[in-house]
């Protein structure tokens, strides 16, 4: 048994796999990787690593497991998939999913072949675990997946924590501790038990909070563009492929960006914080349809456009359109009156929450501040946006006031 320090749980026993997993290259590339990306540009402290929440989802799976009183192999199972849940991420984690996504099919939770092969293959074997079948439940599958990746899973119960200490905000915050000890199964159903709405909501209201504060923070999203389009223009110039690139580290891919000629001025920029400015954030309601639902292909199109009509290179132009607002936390189920509900259904917390994520949702278009002016006015006629919004009509009039109080 091996015994770790933990800012957030305290001490964390590791044995059996998952102290053998430890120790595998595979999971001691989770130390170089950033558990919140580019967020460090906002809040400096935020600089924990996969490497530290793996170990915070195994330690709170094997709380959980005690509650359900799961044993034996089923539970070296699941302490294993806990363990091994996030070897699948790319460098500065979530950032870069979608440009790897597009070229490789795999998300990072895809993590079969990870598994199968190398010193985490030969860990899972010489305890008697199939690689596949660990896989299947970091993917959430299966009765038993739905602890690792569910609405109730362990990752959420220490990312949520783990993410407001280290950014120092209070929003996530939740009492892990009862959530764990009020799991159970229902017709092989994970729910939480009778009297735990509040409970649930608890978890809802974090991950709403946290959502604008931390981790869709204007500049997290600034910079998360801007990374993005570096490691878009490492793979157009042929200087690393996709695969390679998901397998790198944070480090590995700094470097890769700064060696290559194309991608080396957005790599300084982030460097020393030099990010884009808003040229249009606007808000939902602004949005023509059809802006929202756009593929990649069409996003880099309007990219374009913009470009041309504002008479600037085409990197300086970054279209961000995020993914209509949605809650999948509201479909927790919790026993209320003997009956298993989902919380949508209980709780009126959920319809307000909602609201609140549609009023934060915006479009950001982002630009060197030196012509921030020229291609808010193009993304205005080339979008189509409705110049009534406040946001978007301060844009067409030249007059940024409005984005100014809230811009870095």
């Amino acid at each position: 048994m091996k015994v770790i320090k933990d800012s957030v749980h305290d001490h964390i026993a590791v044995d059996g796999v998952a102290r053998e997993l430890l120790d595998t290259p595979a999971l001691q590339r989770l130390r170089r990787i950033k558990q919140l990306g580019t967020v460090s540009l906002v809040y400096p402290s935020a600089n924990h690593t996969r490497f530290e929440h793996s170990l915070g989802v195994y330690h709170v799976a094997c709380e959980a497991l005690e509650q359900l009183g799961i044993e034996g192999i089923q539970a070296e199972r699941v302490k294993a998939a806990a363990m091994c849940h996030d070897v699948g991420h790319g460098p500065f984690s979530h950032n870069l999913e979608g440009l790897t996504h597009r070229h490789t099919g795999r998300y990072h939770d895809d993590v079969h072949g990870l598994l199968a092969g190398g010193a985490v293959g030969e860990v899972l074997r010489a305890h008697e675990l199939d690689p596949d079948m660990i896989a299947d439940l970091v993917a959430g599958d299966g009765r038993f997946g739905q602890l690792v990746s569910g609405e109730l899973d362990v990752d959420r119960m220490d990312y949520l924590v783990r993410d407001a200490h280290h950014t120092g905000v209070p929003y996530g915050t939740i009492d892990h501790g009862r959530l764990v000890r009020e799991l159970t199964f229902v017709d092989g159903e994970l729910v939480l038990a009778e009297g735990n709405v509040q409970t649930a909501e608890s978890l809802l209201v974090a991950r709403a909070l946290m959502n604008p504060t931390v981790y869709s923070h204007k500049a997290a999203r600034i910079s998360k563009g801007m990374l993005r389009r570096a490691a878009a223009t490492l793979l157009a110039n042929g200087e690393t492929d996709a695969e390679t690139l998901s397998r790198m580290d944070d480090a590995e891919l700094v470097v890769a960006l700064r060696g290559c000629e194309a991608s080396a001025s957005l790599a300084r920029r982030l460097d020393e914080r030099r990010l884009y400015k808003r040229a249009v954030w606007a808000e939902i309601d602004d949005v023509p349809g059809g802006i929202i639902e756009a593929e990649h292909a069409s996003i880099r199109r309007f990219e374009r456009d913009i470009a041309e009509r504002a008479s600037v290179s085409e990197d300086r132009v970054i279209l961000d359109v995020p993914e209509r607002p949605s809650m999948t936390e509201s479909t927790t189920r919790v026993v209320v009156n003997g009956d298993v509900r989902r919380l949508g259904q209980q709780s009126p917390l959920v319809d307000a929450l909602r609201a609140a994520q549609y009023s934060q949702w915006r479009l950001g278009v982002y630009s060197p501040e030196d012509v921030r002016e020229r291609v808010g006015r193009a993304t205005v006629d080339v979008l189509g946006l409705d110049i009534d919004g406040p946001l978007v009509r301060d844009v067409r009039d030249g007059l940024y006031a409005t984005l100014d109080q809230f811009a870095e």
